[in-house]
Order: C-alpha cells, then structure tokens, then sequence
C-alpha cells in the first residue's frame, strides 16, 4: 500500500437525492418549487449539525442543459424522474447548416423560467445561490444533446458537419456564458469554471485527437475563470496524454471505472481529483471506506470528494469526515 501523505484536502457535499429525501419532496422539484426547496434545506440542517459540517447554502438543483435549450434542446420535468428530460433538435446533418445563435439567450430557452426560479427563492432565501445550473456541457456532450447518439458516426459520415457542429457548440456556449455573467454581475475571473464532456471518451485517440482536442482547446482558452475543471468519465489510458497544453488546472475522472488511480499517477499529465463513488458508500463497510480514503491519499491527488446520499449512510459519512480530517 502507497504510504499516505499529510496535508490531504477533501470535499463533501449533501446530495440532491438527500435533500429530497430529509425534506420529503420529489427530486424534480427541488429545480423549480420554491416551498420544496426550503423545505429540503430547512431539514438537511439537523443532519449537518450532527456531522459538525456548515449546512448548504440554498439553491436550485443541479442541472447542465441550460446552453442547450437555448439551442432548442426540449427540457421536461417528471414528478416521477429524479433528472429532467432533454430531447434532440437535430434530426439530419443538413439541419447543423442551419444552426443560429438566439438573438437573446435570456429569452431562449429554459432559461427565463430558471431565472423565475432563482428570483423567487432568493425572495424567500436571500442567501440562496446566484446559480441557475451548470452553464454548459463539453462540445461533444452538447452535440449528442442536440443530435442525439446519431452525432457518434457523424465524424466518420461526415467530418466537415461534424466539425461545424463542434465549432458551433463551443461558440455558443462561451457566448451564452458571457451574457449570464454580465446579466447576473458575477465575477468570470474568480470562478471554478468545469468542463463537462462525458461522451468525449467514446471516440478512440485517432478521432479524439482531431473532433475533441481541439474544441477543448477552443473551450479553455474562451472562458474567463483563473481556475478551470475539467471533467470526463469515459476516458482510457491512452487518452491521457491529450490532457497536455490544455488550460485546466485539474482532471476529475469522476466515477471513470477505464482510469484508475495507479493509472492517473503513471500517465496523467496534469494534477487531478479522486472521488469515493457513490456506490461504494452504499455498498461498503466503514473499515472497507476509511481503508479506501487512506489509500486514495496516498496518491496525492488535489482532492479527495465525497457526498451523502442517503440518510441510512450516515455513519459511513461520520467515520469519512473524520479521516478527511485527520489527513487534512
């Protein structure tokens, strides 16, 4: 076993799924319903004075298809689905010829009634987060949203569409971005901006090279923050050397089950994050997960993270935190 390391930082969080739960609300309405909201994050309060942490700030639930509604991606939201819908807009290449930015992002989309929403819990919690969601997906996870898996072949069928359609993406997002900014007077320099693009890893190092790399490379260089995540599941080992000349700061492989730690520390060019998966939480033993934790530290990543999404685990998160503060 690796010898751990001193000075480990760590993140934790409560998960949406668990403030559904404390607050016994559906999951979807904690995007949109004011009272569900206040509900959750007036009951996960008990919960984080029980673990000794800082209770969440409160905010609309995590979402990332804002950029690609405005594109005319179609949003819905089930009562019974904990995720909101995305359905496709483009049904054939020759659709991607037709492509426009919207005259006014602020209009487009699902955006107004995010901003709806946002307004109208900061008037009942005015220490609630500025966020609408994530402002976008990578260039790759935003094509298959807006073509749907068809965009996959698209680089074999048809390169120039595909690129057209990538280069559309990125341009766009940056573009949305920069209007949301300004709109809400937040500080670009002083984010955490995350690139988010878990279908890139579907395209071997031959295509990666030529329909990811270089969105990726356009993506970094167009945002403003200081510090830049960048985040895919689904890469291989030999995706990694790619991750070189980007401008990011940190590699989040996330759940990735292709890149393990011994893989990041022997070929991963740039620093990255390791996270205890969920389903390890839900499936493991205390002594199994503090073993885990510890090993994890001694691979010397820029974080270790980690979140609660059931109540039943609350135990196994007692016993994290206390090991995250140790190492810490």
């Amino acid at each position: 076993m690796t010898e751990t390391r001193t000075g480990q930082p760590y993140g934790f969080s409560f998960s949406d799924s668990l403030l559904a739960e404390v607050g016994e609300v559906p999951q979807s309405a904690l995007h949109y319903d004011t009272d569900a909201i206040c509900r959750a994050y007036d009951a996960i309060v008990p919960v984080a004075e029980r673990l000794g942490v800082d209770p969440p700030q409160p905010r609309l639930a995590g979402f990332a298809y804002n950029h690609a509604s405005t594109l005319g991606a179609e949003i819905t939201f089930k009562p019974d689905s904990p995720e909101p819908g995305i359905s496709p807009c483009i049904d054939s290449p020759e659709d991607i010829d037709r492509l426009v930015e919207p005259e006014d992002y602020l209009s487009a989309g699902i955006v107004p009634q995010r901003l709806e929403a946002l307004a109208r819990l900061k008037q009942r919690r005015p220490d609630a987060g500025e966020s609408i969601g994530h402002d976008y997906e990578g260039p790759i996870t935003t094509a298959v949203l807006l073509m749907g898996q068809d965009f996959l072949m698209l680089p074999y069928d048809d390169p120039a569409r595909a690129h057209r359609l990538l280069e559309f993406c990125v341009r766009s997002a940056l573009n949305y971005t920069n209007v949301l900014i300004e709109h809400q007077h937040r500080s670009a320099a002083s984010e955490q901006t995350w690139l988010c693009d878990d279908f890139a890893g579907m395209f071997p190092p031959k295509m990666f090279a030529e329909f990811v790399v270089p969105y990726w490379v356009m993506m970094c260089e167009g945002v403003q923050a200081d510090s830049r995540v960048l985040h895919s599941e689904l890469l291989r080992r030999e995706h990694l050397p790619f991750l070189t000349g980007l401008k990011i700061n940190t590699f989040d492989p996330s759940v990735d089950e292709h890149i393990t730690a011994e893989i990041l520390r022997e070929h991963c060019p740039v620093p990255y994050m390791l996270r205890l998966w969920p389903a390890w939480v839900q499936q493991q033993s205390v002594e199994e997960l503090v073993q885990k934790y510890r090993r994890l530290a001694g691979f010397a990543p820029t974080s270790i993270t980690f979140a609660l999404d059931r109540l039943v685990d609350e135990s196994k998160i007692v016993a994290l935190l206390k090991v995250a503060y140790e190492l810490e």
